[in-house]
C-alpha cells in the first residue's frame, strides 16, 4: 500500500511532544486541536479519569470536522501524573508547581496516559490506557526552584518533563517511556490495527 493511500492520522492535541510522536510513526498526520472541557465531576479512578478526558478530545474534534470531509483516524490522548492517591494535572502557578515536585521528591508515583481512536466516518471507537511507575530523586528546595525557574514545568502535568530538562530530576521508571512523555506510541500501534493501520 503507498503511503498516499494510507488513512491519515488526525493528532487530537496541541502538545509539541505528541506531535513528535505522531510524526514517529511515518504515517500522513495532520493536527486538529481539541478545545474540549477538561474538567471532571465526581469521584473515577486515574484510569477512567484519562480515558473518559481522551474520549472527549477525540470526540470534540469529529465534531469538529465533519463539514471538512476529512477521513482518517482521530486520536484523543490525556496524560496525568498520580501520587499517594493525588491526581496531578498542569500546575496552576509557580507555588503549585514546587508543593508538587516537594511531594514527589524521592518517591515513587505513577503516570497515566489513556488514548482514545475514533474513525472520523463512521465513529468507530477503542480506548485504552498505559501506566508507568516513576522514581524521583531526593532534591533540595533551592533544586526545585531552579528547575522551576527554567520554565519547563509551567505546562506539564506533575511539573516535570522527562524528554527534557526533568529527565534529570529522575532515578527510574518501570514500563513504557513515551507514556511518560504523553503518548504512549507502542499501545497506540497496536489500537491502530482495530483499524487496519499497520505501523510494520
Amino acid at each position: 500500500m503507498s503511503a498516499a493511500k494510507l488513512p491519515t492520522l488526525i493528532l487530537a492535541s496541541s502538545s509539541p511532544r505528541r506531535q513528535e510522536l505522531i510524526q514517529s510513526l511515518g504515517l500522513p498526520y495532520i493536527i486538529r486541536v481539541s478545545d474540549a472541557d477538561e474538567s471532571v465531576e465526581g469521584q473515577i479512578t486515574p484510569a477512567e479519569m484519562v480515558e473518559m478526558l481522551s474520549v472527549r478530545k477525540a470526540s470534540t474534534v469529529r465534531e469538529m470536522i465533519q463539514s471538512e470531509d476529512i477521513e482518517g483516524v482521530i486520536i484523543g490522548s490525556d496524560t496525568v501524573v498520580v501520587h499517594q492517591g493525588e491526581v496531578l494535572g498542569k500546575p496552576v502557578n509557580e507555588e503549585d508547581s514546587f508543593r508538587m515536585l516537594k511531594g514527589l521528591q524521592g518517591a515513587v508515583h505513577e503516570v497515566f496516559s489513556g488514548v482514545a481512536c475514533i474513525d472520523a466516518k463512521s465513529g468507530k471507537m477503542t480506548v485504552s490506557h498505559q501506566v508507568t511507575k516513576v522514581s524521583m530523586k531526593p532534591l533540595t528546595d533551592e533544586q526545585i526552584w531552579n528547575y522551576i525557574a527554567t520554565g519547563e514545568p509551567k505546562d506539564k502535568a506533575g511539573s516535570y518533563a522527562i524528554q527534557g530538562l526533568g529527565a534529570t530530576i529522575v532515578k527510574s521508571i518501570e514500563g513504557d517511556y513515551f507514556n511518560v512523555v504523553g503518548l504512549p506510541i507502542s499501545m497506540l500501534s497496536d489500537m491502530l490495527l482495530t483499524f487496519d493501520i499497520r505501523v510494520l
